[in-house]
């Protein structure tokens, strides 16, 4: 591995490999990677460094031990005081919520850089809001996922009725909040919620590919196209076809896009150093 991200949890593990993909892990596999507080703040850490690194083309969020996230930490919230707790008042504690939902599933879906959400197993809740604000899910055709929150009285957090929205719908995401059923994976990727779906022994292999060929991309061009594609969810025709303009143009300035033009035409594959 090129560099090792410190995160301040045990529990929340990161590190950069030599082909520019950050890969972040939740590992709590006793808890099925359960969210606490330490591993969000570990999270908000990691992507606060690999937003802006430059050794950083890709960032892949997964978990350990065969799960994804199974969300909050439920046996926390009813040994203590519940989900809204540890603030030292009510407004605190809405704003504290804020900014982790910001500094977390904010900057997955905003960071100027491909996500993966990698899926080995269970992705429930905030785990399920945290893949969903991802901009590809890549998972084990084992795995299952749930929205969750109905069953423990709980409205959603970290974007998910968000994210979930503009891939299915207002009525199916209702529908999917509403009546927390397990779904699998074929009936995901038929929803058009997780990208690719591969048996579970072919899981790392494939995800990992797909990382370092995103890393391997033109970071510059990746960059006005995400921008391009989030503007276009909530952004009007004539706003977008001004954005793509000049996002275009300018990737057309670049020495990237003129190596790969050259690369074309000598029939070999380009090499992107995002300048």
């Amino acid at each position: 591995m090129a560099r090792t991200i410190e995160t301040g949890n045990e529990h929340l593990h990161a590190e950069v490999d030599d082909a520019g993909v950050a890969v972040i892990t939740m590992d709590r596999p006793e808890a099925r990677n359960a969210l606490t507080g330490g591993m969000l703040d570990g999270l908000a850490l990691a992507l606060a460094d690999v937003e802006v690194a430059t050794d950083v083309r890709c960032v892949v969020l997964t978990g350990a031990g065969g799960a994804f996230c199974a969300g909050g930490d439920v046996k926390g919230f009813a040994a203590g005081d519940g989900a809204g707790g540890g603030s030292s008042s009510w407004d605190a504690g809405v704003h504290e919520q804020r900014l982790s939902h910001k500094r977390t599933s904010g900057v997955l879906y905003g960071m100027p850089k491909p996500t993966i959400a990698a899926i080995p197993g269970p992705a429930a809740g905030a785990g399920l809001s945290l893949a969903l604000a991802c901009d590809l899910r890549v998972a084990a055709d084992t795995a299952i996922m749930t929205t969750a929150f109905a069953r423990v009285g709980l409205a959603g957090d970290y974007g998910g009725t968000w994210f979930l929205t503009q891939l299915v719908g207002p009525a199916k995401a209702k529908e999917l909040y509403f009546l927390p059923e397990r779904m699998d994976m074929a009936t995901a990727k038929d929803l058009g919620i997780i990208n690719h779906v591969v048996p579970a022994d072919d899981f790392e292999a494939t995800w990992r590919d797909t990382a370092t060929r995103l890393a391997a991309g033109p970071p510059i061009a990746f960059r006005y196209m995400k921008e391009n594609i989030n503007r276009s969810v909530t952004g009007e025709l004539d706003t977008i076809l001004e954005l793509e303009s000049t996002h275009h143009r300018h990737t057309g300035t670049t020495a990237d896009h003129k190596e790969a033009s050259k690369a074309f035409v000598e029939k070999r594959e380009p090499v992107f150093k995002g300048i």
